[in-house]
Order: structure tokens, then C-alpha cells, then sequence
């Protein structure tokens, strides 16, 4: 499943691809962002932290069983702050679709285009 961010920054790119990561899960609407979970990740360019990004909140949602539905990323020097709200998943209300199992290469890619931001890639469900 393909998920893509766009926004007119990086950081803002990232956090709509996070969106999009929990959109192919559940109804964003459904997930209530009650607890705050923070996520660090680093690499070398801005493909990998996008890969590193969205495999680290899917660690999340299957170790802490949760679901989010708001971001916020700070993204320097290829580093990666950033926090995720949401809620334990609720099988009744939330009806989750599919289980992302990670972010691949495939199709991965974060550029500037059109004076927007872009950050995409294939996610394994």
C-alpha cells in the first residue's frame, strides 16, 4: 500500500505521511489522540529518515497496541523529533482494515516539487 505526505515543508511531509500510514488502517476521525508517544529516529538522508520515520510509529502501534491520528515532527541534520497522539485501538470502534508490518523502499522517495514537499514510499500490510 502506498503512502505519501505532502506539505510545504519537510517536516510537514512527514507528518502527512504518517497520516496516511494510519489512514490505510483505520477512519482517522474514529482515533482519539489522548496519549503522546515520542519518536527519535536519525539517518543519512532524508529517504531513509522518511523509512526509519514511518517503521518506527509502526512500532509503535504494534507494541503498544495504539493507534495515532496527529503528528508533529522537527526535523535537523538528519535527525528526527517527533510525537504522535492517539489511543489504544478499540477492535469494536475502530475496525482496523489491515496491520502495517513496515515501510519499505519501494517507491520511497522525498523531494521538493513544485514548491511543495513530497515524502512517499510502499508500506507492507
Amino acid at each position: 500500500m502506498g503512502v505519501r505526505g505532502i506539505g510545504p515543508t519537510c517536516a510537514d511531509a512527514f507528518e502527512q505521511a504518517a497520516l496516511a500510514l494510519s489512514g490505510i488502517v483505520t477512519n482517522l476521525a474514529a482515533i482519539r489522540p489522548e496519549q503522546k508517544v515520542e519518536i527519535t529516529c536519525a539517518a543519512p538522508d532524508a529517504e531513509l529518515l522518511l523509512a526509519d520515520w514511518l517503521n518506527a510509529i509502526i512500532f509503535e502501534m504494534a507494541t503498544r497496541h495504539m493507534l495515532f491520528s496527529r503528528y508533529d515532527v522537527q526535523i535537523s541534520e538528519g535527525k528526527l523529533v517527533g510525537k504522535a497522539w492517539g489511543e489504544t485501538v478499540d477492535l469494536a470502534r475502530h475496525q482496523p482494515a489491515v496491520e502495517p508490518k513496515g515501510a519499505t523502499y519501494t517507491s520511497l522517495s522525498v523531494r521538493k516539487e513544485d514548491g511543495r514537499w513530497l515524502a512517499q514510499c510502499v508500506v507492507d500490510v
